[in-house]
């Protein structure tokens, strides 16, 4: 795309670097100019998600410069490897290249195959930013680990076993916590979960696992597909796209339906978890109605939602559903390709047929403002979910503003998720505290201001 971005919201396909520091004692080595490894690990702080087992300045990286340049940088990412892996403990290194090394041609994939044939756990992938951006990288790299060291190896296929895949690590700053209540939502049904990413992944041996799995599971409106089409080519696993991210009760109730009809789950044992599941959620649910009736004149109905289509679509659904808010303008910033964007497009005219128009592609935060300040100076009831770009805007104009995507300073995300039965009700919590930040409020707050 030959265009200036104001306010990025992703990095370039090297981002997939918190890709493999997502994964359990995974170590990056990093092919590419000064600095371009540190850019990554400073936009995985969103949240302050901290530098992971290997990350931050720990990232082994060539730096390559000019001399690389005109005589290639082969032999110093062979040394770096040697050294990186003489030095640093890891189950599993992942080189990367960026676009130095992608300009001069140098196969940091060759490279790494050399090291693996001596039975060293490498593997090797292009992600120069002129690529794509960290959703490319994403991909990539989780195609190059199952292409070269989970392998073309014959499936023993578990009963039960499933692979999950959802959120890009890192991009989005509630990764840690979505990996988590998803893996917890379908071991309800009885399944064993391999994770993949984060702390409740057994590392590389869950990566060892995957051709071993009797279904695989796709959370995500688009990125993944190609990841479970592979494994569906590669190993003869069927797959489950569930492309919307299950929060509240409405969408965890279809989603374990989903998954239980998928798995051939006896239906009455799935509702039987489903029931107690619901009878939790809505006990908590009701007992919100107070607050709902006495502040009624100050609670919001507008609502503007701007990040990832998977998170996007997601808590959007669930408000509009569960909680009443009419969504008016809801933009999605993964930048997807033309082909996956004509499919968001019918998903989203699918699941919110009454508010088509309302969807955007944008990734340049100014154009989002753009559209959506002008909106905030005519009311005082709406309710904007984004990032640090958002806040500031949605503030002044004295509506509500609650994080749901990066870039996120203002805030500490340790494991924290809106995915599930318990992930709805927190964000009803997140939602309707700011409703207090600096004030004090009462059910005739709002009719006060009216007179």
């Amino acid at each position: 795309m030959n265009c200036e971005i104001s306010e990025p919201r992703f990095t370039c396909a090297l981002g997939a670097q918190n890709t493999v520091l997502a994964i359990p004692r995974a170590i990056p080595i990093v092919h590419a100019g000064p600095g371009c490894s540190s850019i990554v690990s400073a936009f995985a702080q969103s949240g302050y998600q901290g530098e992971a087992y290997a990350g931050g300045n720990q990232v082994p990286s060539t730096n390559t410069d000019e001399s690389n340049v005109v005589f290639g940088g082969e032999r110093d990412l062979r040394s770096e490897i040697e050294s990186a892996m003489q030095v640093m403990k890891g189950d599993l290194f992942v080189v990367l290249s960026g676009c130095t090394a992608g300009i001069i041609g140098d196969n940091v994939e060759e490279i790494a195959k050399d090291y693996a044939v001596e039975g060293l756990p490498i593997v090797g992938t292009d992600t120069p930013g002129f690529k794509g951006n960290a959703y490319h990288g994403h991909e990539a790299v989780i195609k190059a680990i199952i292409n070269q060291y989970v392998g073309n190896v014959k499936p023993n296929v578990q009963k039960g076993l499933v692979n999950v895949f959802a959120d890009v690590p890192a991009q989005n700053p509630f990764w840690r916590g979505d990996f988590e209540q998803l893996k917890i939502l379908v071991e309800k049904l009885g399944l064993k979960v391999n994770i993949l990413f984060g702390p409740s992944s057994r590392g590389v041996e869950e990566w060892k696992d995957i051709p071993n799995a009797e279904f695989n599971i796709l959370v995500s409106p688009w990125v993944g597909l190609e990841v479970v089409e592979l494994l569906k080519k590669k190993y003869g696993t069927p797959y489950l796209h569930y492309p919307i991210l299950p929060i509240g009760a409405l969408q965890s109730n279809d989603f374990l339906r989903t998954v239980a009809a998928f798995a051939g789950i006896d239906k009455e044992v799935a509702e039987e978890i489903i029931q107690k599941e619901k009878k939790r959620y809505y006990e908590y649910f009701v007992d919100t109605a107070d607050f709902f009736s006495s502040l009624q004149n100050n609670l919001p109905y507008e609502l503007y939602v701007s990040g990832d289509s998977l998170t996007t679509f997601g808590v959007t659904k669930y408000l509009e559903n569960e909680v009443g808010y009419i969504p008016s303008g809801i933009f999605v910033t993964d930048n997807p390709n033309q082909k996956n964007e004509e499919k968001l497009r019918e998903l989203f005219a699918k699941e919110f047929p009454n508010y088509a128009d309302k969807i955007f592609f944008e990734i340049d935060s100014e154009k989002i403002r753009d559209r959506t300040e002008p909106e905030l100076k005519k009311t005082n009831r709406a309710l904007v979910l984004g990032s640090d770009w958002e806040k500031v805007y949605t503030k002044q104009s004295g509506n509500l503003f609650q994080y749901i995507s990066a870039p996120i300073h203002q805030q500490l995300i340790v494991e924290k998720s809106y995915v599930g039965y318990r992930g709805g009700l927190r964000l009803l919590e997140d939602i309707y505290n700011t409703l207090f930040e600096g004030k004090t409020i009462t059910n005739q707050t709002y009719q006060a201001k009216l007179a």
